[in-house]
């Protein structure tokens, strides 16, 4: 599974906790309220927020608010999405460039991906 393979909102779904953290991409699973259920260990490792420190918070104000923007949690209001764009982590870390995958899977579901950018 890699970050750019089609379709991946499907697999995301039904795939368990242990083999969504083996990923080599950051995976964010929240609710359509945001809410994060889980937070990969790659996420993790990007952004500097300790996995037990965003599940059960909410993504946008709590985790990451500097995704709390027209650029990223806005779009999730759309009724279909799955789209990648380039952006930067600032809010723990030191300003770290990534690509994220904003993507609303089904099951009440939305994920968000990042893969560090290279160069």
């Amino acid at each position: 599974m890699t970050f750019n393979t089609p379709a991946i909102g499907e697999w995301l779904d039904s795939n368990s906790e242990e083999n969504l953290d083996s990923l080599p991409f950051g995976v964010v699973k929240m609710d359509y309220h945001g809410i994060v259920s889980l937070y990969n260990q790659t996420q993790s490792d990007l952004s500097g927020v300790l996995k037990e420190n965003a599940i059960g918070k909410h993504f946008f104000t709590q985790v990451a608010p500097c995704t709390n923007n027209f650029m990223v949690s806005e779009k999730y209001h759309k009724e279909q999405l799955d789209e990648i764009l380039p952006y930067m982590f600032t809010y723990i870390t030191k300003p770290t460039p990534v690509d994220l995958r904003l993507i609303k899977g089904s099951n009440g579901n939305q994920y968000l991906l990042a893969q560090k950018r290279a160069g």
